[in-house]
């Protein structure tokens, strides 16, 4: 069939639902898994974050279902979401105790938790990148591509949270090898494009 044949709310290919299942079912992980992390969250900042990428992530999973289901634009569009924090990061290495697997949920820390939490908006961000490249219908892969930055930006908030606590720590290079490999591209002038006939 053609396109304009096939009424919007069966316009997807077959790796597009293949891709759509796994976005969404991913999604329903990440919030399901906060609704279980929530009450050993220690930390209010970090509930605060749990709670604000938890409402966010709801309504985008909601918008996204409305529109893979219709095929049309969503109740509303893609919102952005907005980070609370600084983007201010400690560089450096402290010593610190080795990771190692709890032994019993007594055991879940705030460390534990925000590495839960960045890891599943890493994944929604990596799946939806993905998925965007192979949807068919116009309006699901905008909705879907939208969200990227939304993950990313939950991220790098959760990102800085555990980078303030030392639960993520980010080394630096030397000066020298730094200064080394900042230097090692140069940018080019706009030539013209090869005359394809000579």
């Amino acid at each position: 069939m053609q396109g304009g044949m096939i009424p919007p709310s069966l316009n997807h290919g077959g790796h597009e639902l293949f891709d759509m299942h796994e976005v969404l079912s991913a999604t329903v992980g990440a919030l399901n898994q906060s609704m279980i992390l929530r009450p050993h969250v220690q930390d209010p900042e970090l509930l605060d974050i749990l709670d604000r990428q938890y409402r966010f992530m709801l309504d985008e999973y909601n918008i996204t279902v409305e529109c893979f289901k219709t095929g049309k634009d969503p109740s509303h569009p893609t919102q952005r979401y907005q980070m609370k924090a600084n983007s201010d990061f400690i560089y450096g290495m402290k010593e610190k105790p080795p990771t190692k697997p709890i032994q019993s949920t007594g055991e879940i820390t705030d460390e534990i938790i925000s590495g839960f939490l960045l890891g599943a908006v890493k994944e929604g961000s990596t799946g939806k990148t993905a998925a965007a490249l192979e949807i068919c219908n116009p309006v699901v892969r905008r909705v879907v591509a939208d969200s990227v930055p939304n993950c990313i930006e939950m991220a790098y908030e959760l990102a800085i949270y555990q980078n303030k606590h030392q639960y993520y720590q980010i080394p630096q290079l030397k000066d020298q090898d730094m200064n080394m490999l900042l230097q090692s591209f140069a940018p080019v002038g706009q030539p013209g494009m090869p005359n394809p006939l000579q």
